[in-house]
Order: C-alpha cells, then sequence, then structure tokens
C-alpha cells in the first residue's frame, strides 16, 4: 500500500474481511477500491445491481447519474427500488439503500439526463464509468466522452435473453504499444431508429440484469484492484436461453473516428 492509499479504519477492515483474506485484493486492494471513485450511468435493471455490490465493495466515492423517477414496472429488475419508492427519483431512492448498506460510501447523485453539454463534467469527477444505460445515443456520447477524458468504461447492453459485457480504455495502448479499440470499433454505427425494440416493447429478463449488472460490478472492481485479464478488447456475449457464456475478440479499427488514423471526433459536438 502506498503512503498516498487511504488507512482502512478497524470497522473496515471488518466489514472487507472476505476480500482482504483474498491474494488477489488484500489491504493494498482494498484501498485502491476505498481510493476510487466510480461512476454508474443509470439506476435501472444494470445500474441497481452494479451499485449495489460497488457499494459492498467499499468503492470510496460511488456516483449514480439518472434523471427518471421508480415506478411499479421498473421493480421487476431494478432491485434497488422497493415499492414504496414508486414516485421518487431513482438517484434519491438509490442513495437510501445504498448508504444504508454501506456508510462508508461518499456518494453523489446526479439527477440529470447526460447530453452533450454536461456529460464531460459529470465524467470528469470519476475515475471509472460503469455505463448501464438502455439506448445507443447514451452509450454513444458516454463512449465518446470517455475517450476525450481519458477514462475507463464499462459498457454493458442487456436483451431480452441475451446480454454483453466489454472494458473500454481507447485513450490507453496495449502491451505491444497499440491504441486499444474502441467502442465504435465493436459497433462503428447505431441501427436505424425504430429497428431496435425497447424493453417496454420487447420485454427483459429480470435475472439476467442482475447477472450483468453483477459482472459490470466485478469488471470495475477487477479494473480498479488490477487482477486477471482485462476485457479490454474482449467482448462477453450472454445467452440466457442456453446459459452459455462466449467470449469475442476486437481489435481497434484504424479507421474509426476517435483514435483511428484521421480522427473526426474531437468534441461531442455531434451529439444532442
Amino acid at each position: 500500500m502506498s503512503d498516498n492509499s487511504p488507512m482502512l479504519t478497524s470497522e473496515e477492515l471488518e466489514r472487507y474481511a472476505r476480500h482482504i483474506v483474498l491474494r488477489e485484493v488484500g489491504g493494498p486492494g482494498q484501498a485502491a477500491l476505498k481510493a476510487a471513485r466510480v461512476l454508474v450511468i443509470g439506476a435501472g435493471g444494470l445500474g441497481a445491481p452494479g451499485l449495489m455490490y460497488l457499494a459492498a465493495a467499499g468503492i470510496g466515492t460511488l456516483g449514480v447519474v439518472d434523471d427518471d423517477e421508480v415506478s411499479l414496472s421498473n421493480l421487476q429488475r431494478q432491485i434497488i427500488h422497493a415499492t414504496p419508492d414508486v414516485g421518487r427519483l431513482k438517484v434519491d431512492s438509490a442513495a437510501d439503500r445504498i448508504l444504508a448498506l454501506n456508510p462508508h460510501v461518499v456518494l453523489r447523485t446526479h439527477a440529470v439526463r447526460l447530453n452533450a453539454v454536461n456529460a464531460l463534467d459529470v465524467i470528469g469527477g470519476y475515475d471509472v464509468i460503469v455505463d448501464g444505460s438502455d439506448n445507443f445515443a447514451t452509450r454513444y456520447l458516454v463512449s465518446d466522452a470517455c475517450y476525450l477524458a481519458k477514462k475507463t468504461l464499462i459498457a454493458g447492453a442487456l436483451g431480452v435473453f441475451d446480454a454483453s459485457l466489454t472494458t473500454i480504455r481507447a485513450h490507453a495502448t496495449d502491451a505491444n504499444g497499440n491504441l486499444n479499440p474502441t467502442y465504435r470499433c465493436l459497433f462503428p454505427e447505431a441501427p436505424p431508429p425504430g429497428t431496435t425494440p425497447t424493453c417496454e416493447e420487447a420485454g427483459v429478463l429480470g435475472a439476467l440484469a442482475g447477472v450483468l449488472g453483477s459482472m459490470m460490478a466485478l469488471e470495475a472492481i477487477r479494473e480498479i484492484v488490477g487482477f486477471g485479464e482485462s476485457l479490454v478488447g474482449r467482448l462477453v456475449m450472454i445467452d440466457a436461453r442456453a446459459m452459455r457464456f462466449e467470449t469475442l475478440r476486437y481489435a481497434r479499427d484504424p479507421s474509426n473516428p476517435l483514435n483511428g488514423d484521421a480522427p473526426t471526433i474531437t468534441d461531442l459536438s455531434g451529439h444532442r
């Protein structure tokens, strides 16, 4: 543990004892979690379990962005909220649950919708961004903002019976000095409007949201502590019908508009 790492109190040592006995985490890893600043985009199906496990893990500063209110139909999967929370702002409901779970967490709530004007300001205050948004416009905005702000991005997406997860550090290089791929290397363009049904139209399996949200929290923890093989350049795909997990590798596309050979995106002005 470096001299700059935050000290763990006796209560925190007991709270995180099962982490600390792990050789891959230990005291230095737990101190790194305490020093970390993680922002979760969305307090919905993915953000709800993600927030709870990040808070339980001892992330020192945890932020949540969401401008929506809790509705009854959310409760089938958004387990950070409860029936009495219907009608409340999701960030307020989430804050109550997080602080009840772990009062050592410094919680920051952002009851706003991310856009081209505020994204860099909001994201700039954090080290790792966990994107649990449910639409392509926000995913591209967040991924572009993370590149411009030089932030690590944990990106998850949920379908009806499928899900995917990857980590993006497009501002950094790999062990060979090559730039890492961007979100746009994996998905060059969003599908045309109206071609992808919303969860209201197609439905969503609640427990699958819990699985992916928990995996997103795990990946954020792995990035902060630094154990295992990162998901940078790897996409994990989940098929809940067959309970099958597959991983594919993807590389930087030299023609991508962010860190390609002739980049064209230098700010967020192309986003609404």
